[in-house]
């Protein structure tokens, strides 16, 4: 192989790398405002049509299951959707992220997500869960094929994460 086929292929690598990270954190964003009327489209772009959502372990495979197929998946989701609002505040955050480029079409990661969560009850939890996560290169852009969710941690807090009072600062 030519030095410059090298790095073609070490540039191709880098760059689906990012794009793979960047579509898992579109999917968290659009998450963090998953909320009465939202527009699911966003959403469901980010997955391929045989996608699957699953969530794995004792605790997520009770709660989540298994969903085959993008339109499964927005049926899990459109429940969020409807009133009344389930979050109140609802906050992913990404961590320890390793991605593997496997091919110009397949990649895989993982994260250690932390979400922080107030629903419209008035509890908040702090929960925690390993995420392996599938891409195929489809349409023009990496897409999530297989999403799975293990919990690590899940725990109830006892106030809300956003408190109203005005933030303390330094007088003059």
């Amino acid at each position: 192989m030519s030095e410059l086929e090298q790095l073609r292929q070490r540039v191709f690598a880098l760059e689906a790398a990012r794009d793979v990270s960047a579509c898992l954190h579109e999917y968290m964003q659009l998450c963090d405002y998953l909320n009465e009327g939202f527009d699911l489209d966003p959403l469901m772009a980010l997955f391929t049509e045989d996608a699957i959502w699953e969530g794995k372990g004792k605790r997520y495979a009770a709660t989540f299951g298994r969903r085959e197929g993008r339109e499964a998946i927005r049926d899990m989701f459109v429940k969020y959707t409807l009133p009344p609002a389930h979050f109140a505040l609802n906050v992913h955050f990404l961590t320890s992220e390793k991605v593997n480029v496997q091919s110009e079409t397949e990649a895989e990661g993982t994260w250690v997500l932390l979400q922080t969560a107030t629903f419209t009850d008035g509890r908040s939890q702090l929960s925690s869960a390993l995420l392996n996560v599938r891409f195929r290169w489809e349409d023009g852009r990496w897409k999530i094929a297989h999403f799975c969710t293990t919990s690590r941690f899940n725990r109830p807090v006892q106030t809300p994460w956003d408190n109203p009072q005005p933030l303390p600062v330094p007088e003059e």
